[in-house]
């Protein structure tokens, strides 16, 4: 394993020493890869729509390992790209590094919003918001009163998924279960299907007849599952609605593929700062489509689209797990 690591490495030092930037954006997508069909995918799918609209181009690379991280970046700084777009919250401890080395550089950091660095530009989502709204859909589908939420690597992030679901739940139908599951305490959690099948089966073992997914790839397997056991699932992130039509209820949405087309077209002019994406910037919401059409009932969207509404104007407020490291209804 070792040797494997090392020897990534020198294939990634040798590819950032023969690269020339003219000054383009690059992308650092996070443990996974760019087609997870959830996170990475939706940034990929950002960048993607910048190129085909630009003609330009830009440089990407998927990390293999952890350490590859703060590596990436010096790289890619020092290769004269910019904006350096960085995805996940655990980019925040080696940008809190490398962003003071490179000062004319400008960085991009997706799910990270506490750095005190000039040079960055942080974006975080209300995602306790948008998934108060699938909570909703949950409620209203769900015939046995019970729901389920499997999460990904345990961290506040997630929680703060989950906390917002099952607010959105319990406003619908007071009585109702939540059962909520994390993968793991490591970045494997992003990345195992396997484990994610097992966590859905041991919900429906429970009566859960639909289950939210915030786990990247490890939530393909709960979406799957669901589909072969006659349940509804929620995806998250990307519009996972597709993945199996009649089976995925309705997926949370999070604008992370916008997040990236806006820097990459702002380039090295990109605003720094740390800026909040929720319901009143369509940061997040909740997908509609001729996949899932037929299953959400104008109940659901009506209730839906109600309380969407009374979060914009302030009348309901959704409490995050960040601001007690709780959650009023779920202990998970």
């Amino acid at each position: 394993m070792a040797f494997f690591q090392r020897t990534i490495s020198i294939i990634i030092i040798s590819f950032f020493c023969t690269v020339s930037a003219l000054a383009e954006p690059a992308l650092i997508f996070d443990l996974g890869g760019k087609f997870d069909k959830s996170f990475n995918e939706a940034a990929h799918n950002g960048a993607q729509r910048w190129a085909k609209e630009t003609g330009k181009r830009y440089q990407e690379i998927e990390l293999q390992s952890e350490a590859q991280r703060e590596q990436a970046l010096r790289r890619f700084a020092e290769a004269g790209y910019n904006p350096v777009i960085t995805m996940s919250f655990a980019m925040a401890d080696p940008l809190s590094v490398v962003a003071r080395d490179y000062p004319d550089t400008k960085f991009v950091a997706i799910d990270v919003t506490w750095l005190d660095t000039p040079n960055i530009r942080q974006i975080g989502f209300a995602e306790h918001e948008g998934s108060y709204l699938v909570g909703i859909m949950a409620a209203l589908a769900s015939e046995s009163g019970t729901v389920g939420f499997v999460g990904g690597m345990d961290i506040p992030l997630i929680r703060h998924f989950g906390c917002g679901y099952a607010q959105g739940v319990k406003a619908t139908n007071p009585n109702a279960t939540v059962i909520a599951n994390m993968t793991g305490t490591t970045a494997a959690a992003w990345n195992d299907p396997v484990k994610g099948s097992e966590l859905a089966k041991s919900q429906i073992s429970q009566g859960a007849d639909v289950i939210y997914a915030a786990a990247g790839g490890t939530g393909l397997g709960v979406l799957r599952t669901a589909a072969d056991e006659g349940i509804y699932s929620i995806g998250v992130d990307s519009n996972q609605n597709y993945l199996h039509p009649g089976s995925v209820l309705t997926s949370m949405i999070k604008r992370v593929d916008v997040a990236v087309y806006e820097a990459m077209n702002a380039g090295a002019d990109v605003e720094t700062g740390v800026f909040l994406l929720g319901l009143v910037e369509d940061g997040v919401g909740y997908a509609l489509d001729e996949h899932n059409a037929s299953i959400v009932s104008d109940e659901m969207r009506k209730a839906v689209d109600t309380a969407r509404q009374k979060i914009i104007d302030g009348e309901i407020k959704v409490v995050g797990y960040y601001q007690n490291d709780s959650c009023p209804v779920l202990d998970f």
